[in-house]
């Protein structure tokens, strides 16, 4: 059985869905109600996106609810795991925010935790029993659409092993590498590199987990550019895209992401990917 905690997020569909009723109390604490009785030897696979701690802690509660009405095997995707980003301390004072989250989930004793193109392998290390679904279908339903020749563009050196797994995936695609400087205290990016002398008017497709303002995609778009790149594509599997849409795509030809962390409507500029389209045989 499949219990969807956010009603418009479907990924294995509708069918032996488990129905539930949630509310946050005026002190600002979220609650669930299992409505549907469950027998305890079904096994029930609960999915969330996560925008906030409030969603995580409804995801606790569901899991917690379950095992109370005698739930003995569940399975959690979390497509988009929260603070992947923190997988490390950086400046003295900081949590390592991701292994708060695993340590939460890893209480629960769950059966499998899936999550989709994680970060980095922190993630994975951190959670127990965990299964991570690789991006490479999603690019190859973005390349199918560019209907190009593309180089693969690894935008920083953290991505550089994950773009040539995916190369290899691919069948050995071009890959250029790129760099850039970050200021550890300020977040401040600048000092982007590309590290190629011409890229002669090619299609060129910068792939990457998570796209959040936009930043470092912008900086690395003029500086391709500069490098006589050809059309300019994106595909991030996690779009937050917390300063929209309208920036970020007038630096690119076509952005593309998938529903891992919100729903939005496909345009000429963006299209989005349903995960349930090209992962459904992964997760």
């Amino acid at each position: 059985m499949i219990l969807n905690l956010d009603p418009s997020f479907n990924p294995f569909g509708k069918d032996e869905s488990i129905e539930f009723e949630s509310f946050t109390f005026s002190g600002g604490e979220p609650h669930i109600k299992i409505l549907t009785s469950i027998h305890e030897d079904l096994s029930v696979t609960v999915t969330h996106r996560i925008q906030s701690f409030n969603d995580f802690g409804l995801l606790l509660l569901a899991i917690d609810a379950l095992q109370r009405v005698g739930v003995k095997t569940i399975d959690v995707l979390i497509p988009y795991f929260p603070a992947a980003r923190q997988d490390r301390v950086m400046v003295p004072g900081e949590s390592l925010s991701v292994k708060v989250y695993a340590e939460l989930l890893n209480n629960l004793n769950l059966n499998r935790v899936t999550v989709y193109d994680p970060h980095s392998e922190v993630t994975p290390a951190l959670l127990n029993n965990c299964k991570v679904v690789s991006n490479y279908n999603f690019i190859k339903d973005v390349i199918k659409d560019i209907d190009k020749e593309i180089i693969l563009i690894s935008p920083d050196g953290g991505a550089l092993k994950k773009i040539y797994k995916l190369s290899s995936a691919l069948g050995g695609i071009d890959v250029v590498e790129c760099s850039k400087s970050r200021d550890v205290k300020t977040g401040q990016i600048s000092d982007f590199k590309v590290y190629a002398e011409d890229l002669k008017g090619k299609p060129c497709l910068i792939v990457d987990d998570i796209c959040d303002g936009g930043g470092t995609f912008m900086g690395l778009a003029k500086e391709l550019k500069n490098k006589h790149a050809g059309q300019l594509y994106l595909a991030v599997s996690h779009g937050v895209f917390s300063k929209g849409l309208t920036e970020l795509s007038s630096c690119f030809d076509k952005i593309y992401s998938t529903d891992s962390f919100r729903s939005i409507e496909s345009t000429e500029r963006f299209k989005q990917i349903e995960l349930k389209e090209i992962s459904n045989n992964d997760i």
